[in-house]
């Protein structure tokens, strides 16, 4: 999945029903820039993440997803996958049956298509993908998140991000339910990954910001950004909340 790797939001309007969601985003993402999308719940964080990947429960109304000048609200999930978009779950579901070495491989092998390694080569760089997360080569014989901890389900993730090198990475609150080890661990495999692709992760918190240095911070209230910045604007998001966000909105 070669290209300029730039991706492009414009005026995306987004209903679910009768209901409107997201009122208007205005986003441009390039290749090696990590961008936190913060705010409170409900404000349309995850929405935005599922509209990329093509959830069909949400109707757009308006504007365009671009990625290098090609639209992708037209393609179906499977075909944003092939094109290089990645969305890392919240709640990752389990698939009882399926090994995650066979997962990983089949993966590899759909999203990468005439790229894909041979399998000597594959097995090398799944090992030193799964070194760098600290994940034992006995994980590869289990059942998809079947009885995973919270932190194995990450990452999974995060090693799914890691093979399928996208053009474009969601990662919808990756650093939910992790111990700071685990958080760390994730964070590793996201600075290794954001090379390649331009990086959107969704989060609450300031503490995954510690570990993951974002290029750029923005604030979704009532489904539109409202503010952007760089990485201190998430530092005063932690210290302050988001009530003076609609403060200086009414004073303008």
């Amino acid at each position: 999945m070669s290209g300029e790797g730039v991706v492009e939001i414009r005026n995306l309007h987004v209903s679910i029903g009768d209901e409107a969601i997201l009122n208007g985003i205005d986003l441009t993402m390039k290749k090696g820039e990590i961008h936190a999308l913060m705010g409170r719940n409900g404000s349309g964080k995850s929405t935005l993440a599922k509209v990329l990947m093509g959830h069909p429960e949400y109707e757009v109304t308006e504007g365009s997803v671009t990625i290098d000048g090609e639209d992708i609200l037209s393609l179906e999930p499977w075909e944003r996958a092939r094109l290089g978009v990645f969305l890392s779950f919240q709640y990752p579901q389990s698939v009882p049956g399926l090994q995650v070495g066979n997962f990983l491989r089949k993966s590899v092998a759909a999203i990468r298509g005439d790229n894909t390694p041979k399998a000597r080569e594959f097995r090398k760089e799944l090992k030193t993908c799964m070194d760098l997360l600290d994940v034992d080569k006995k994980f590869l014989g289990r059942y998809v998140n079947d009885g995973f901890s919270g932190g194995e389900k990450k990452r999974l993730e995060i090693l799914q991000l890691m093979l399928l090198k996208p053009q474009l990475a969601v990662l919808d609150e990756t650093d939910s339910g992790l111990d700071i080890d685990a958080l760390r661990t994730v964070a590793t495999g996201i600075n290794s990954s954001v090379g390649n692709a331009a990086c959107l992760i969704i989060t609450h918190y300031q503490r995954i910001l510690d570990h993951v240095n974002p290029d750029y911070v923005h604030v979704i209230v009532d489904g539109k950004i409202v503010a952007s910045g760089g990485p201190e604007l998430a530092l005063k998001l932690e210290d302050k909340g988001y009530e003076w966000l609609g403060e200086e909105r009414v004073a303008a």
